[in-house]
């Protein structure tokens, strides 16, 4: 992979000279903040006193967890280490998601690859239980090799996708000309790791050497700065107070700066692979009409 990821080390050096480090609350702990959802203990692992977590697949099972808390707009972050070496058919996922038939969904998958072939890191946003709005990119760097931190930072204006702090792609509330945005359902932090190799490789073409089972994705320093949701009493932790736009609580009103734009124009232009807002052979009826005020 040494090859595909040199092309752009420059590049990435000098946004991060100029980059601000984004700095978290306190880590959050696996064993008090998620429940295990599939796999069980043989191949989901909470580590180093709950600030790791380990997921493992083969042949007879993947394995999950989601959050305890329900929220309702949030930033979230999570440091993952993807699948090493041959991780073609996998998915690793982290995304949010609320429940029942018009679902509304988050999504960051990454989809292994062959060996020296890079990830696809998949992005979707769903809204009563309506997505088909997938952007799809490449990693400027080896997921592999060590720990990055993604994040879905979620308000009633927007929602943005972030790795290492950088933003990949921004979706707007478009309601006004008609678009559904997800802003009513609570939804519920998820994780997995699982075997999809009818689909994820290639469309399906490389499937899972299970020869070289079992494969692990790690996940640390989970951090939700968020508004937990109470089924009990209908209500947020964020009340109906006035929405700060500093402090912890800058993500209620976040939107991009200057430099957050020109970041995430050198993401799309130079790692994005697949963009539904330019695929006319998927709408021949015409793009859906949030493309039309697409910003980047």
């Amino acid at each position: 992979m040494k090859s595909y990821f040199s092309r752009s080390i420059s590049t990435v050096l000098s946004i991060l000279l100029t980059f601000t480090v984004f700095s978290s609350a306190t880590a959050g702990n696996f064993y008090q903040d998620v429940q295990i959802t599939f796999g069980g203990d043989q191949r989901a692992k909470i580590l180093e006193g709950g600030r790791l977590l380990d997921l493992t697949l083969d042949q007879a099972s993947g394995s999950g967890f989601q959050s305890n808390n329900e929220y309702l707009f949030g930033r979230f972050d999570m440091q993952l280490k993807l699948v090493p070496g041959n991780s073609a058919g996998t998915v690793t996922t982290f995304y949010l998601s609320s429940l029942g038939a018009g679902h509304d969904e988050i999504d960051f998958e990454f989809l292994g690859n062959s060996s020296g072939q890079p990830y696809t890191i998949h992005t979707n946003v769903y809204s009563q239980g309506k997505g088909d709005k997938e952007q799809q990119f490449h990693p400027w760097f080896d997921p592999t090799t060590s720990f990055h931190t993604y994040s879905i930072l979620w308000n009633p204006q927007r929602i943005i996708f972030l790795i290492d702090n950088i933003p990949i792609r921004v979706f707007d509330n478009n309601e006004a000309i008609g678009v559904p945005f997800p802003k009513n359902q609570p939804m519920k932090v998820y994780a997995s790791l699982w075997n999809a190799d009818d689909w994820a490789t290639q469309g399906g073409r490389v499937k899972t050497d299970w020869t070289k089972a079992p494969f692990t994705a790690s996940y640390r320093n989970y951090n939700a700065n968020a508004c937990v949701w109470s089924a009990q009493s209908s209500s947020s932790s964020c009340g109906g107070s006035t929405q700060s736009s500093s402090g912890s609580q800058s993500w209620q009103t976040q939107d991009l700066d200057a430099k957050g734009r020109n970041r995430i124009r050198w993401v799309q232009q130079k790692f994005m692979i697949y963009n539904y807002c330019a695929d006319v052979k998927r709408f021949p009826q015409g793009l859906p009409p949030e493309c039309k005020r697409s910003r980047f």
